[in-house]
């Protein structure tokens, strides 16, 4: 498949040294549940610089998927600090939180999390919908993403019309539609069989070669060998982190 303007569009000179679009530092998160309190980070210091390609890998209850929320501005920490962009999150107000979410970070799912009576155009129009913009450049925008991924012949199929490497494709292109610097995704293949997990993990790969930030969460290798960073976490603290 042919790389789309969209997927295209972050590239074509030599890259400038990349700057550090996350940073954190002595980061911890506690959750009391009844008598205990279940320390799931403890003490997390992470850099990621724009245009990395990077797996987070850890058993069950290694705090990745803690760690993962932490990144996307879904959940705060109980203590640490974190900056995206230069700027302290902990100073950040809800509006500001929200507008990172939905202009900065690309969410991509296990789940897909489709609206199931929507068509594909429909769901990828959403993030352009909380962002205000208006429904002939909402629909190029979504028309273009999908196109990117592969979908120009499945804009008006709903969900339940699809494959499941087809919904992953839309929820990429949902993340992709305001051009976010980072695609977060969360066990992106999990749901997929090996063969079309790896047409996804084709897919991110184009993204990275074009210049997007990709944070990857995986319990699978073979999944995070397609990175070329893995931090692997352990009892919520950061075990190896070995670049490719």
């Amino acid at each position: 498949m042919q790389s789309s303007p969209l997927i295209r569009s972050a590239v074509s000179v030599i890259r400038p040294k990349r700057e550090v679009v996350i940073q954190i530092e002595g980061i911890t998160k506690e959750y009391v549940m009844g008598d205990s309190v279940i320390q799931a980070l403890r003490g997390v210091d992470l850099f990621i610089r724009r245009n990395e390609y990077l797996a987070v890998m850890g058993p069950s209850g290694s705090g990745k998927s803690t760690l993962m929320n932490m990144l996307g501005c879904l959940d705060t920490p109980s203590s640490g600090r974190y900056e995206f962009n230069g700027k302290d999150v902990a100073s950040m107000e809800d509006d500001e939180l929200a507008e990172i979410r939905n202009r900065e970070i690309g969410f991509v799912f296990q789940t897909f999390n489709l609206l199931a009576r929507s068509t594909s155009l429909q769901n990828v129009e959403l993030p352009l919908i909380y962002a205000g913009i208006g429904a002939d450049e909402r629909q190029r925008r979504a028309a273009e993403s999908l196109m990117a991924v592969g979908l120009a012949d499945r804009m008006q199929h709903k969900p339940n019309e699809l494959s499941g490497g087809q919904r992953q494709r839309v929820a990429i292109a949902r993340a992709l539609v305001n051009q976010p610097s980072i695609l977060l995704a969360d066990e992106p293949t999990g749901n997929l069989d090996s063969r079309t997990g790896e047409e996804i993990m084709g897919l991110f790969g184009r993204l990275y070669e074009s210049g997007h930030t990709i944070i990857l969460v995986t319990h699978e290798e073979e999944i995070a060998a397609h990175a070329r960073r893995v931090v692997r976490l352990r009892d919520g603290v950061i075990e190896s982190d070995e670049f490719r």
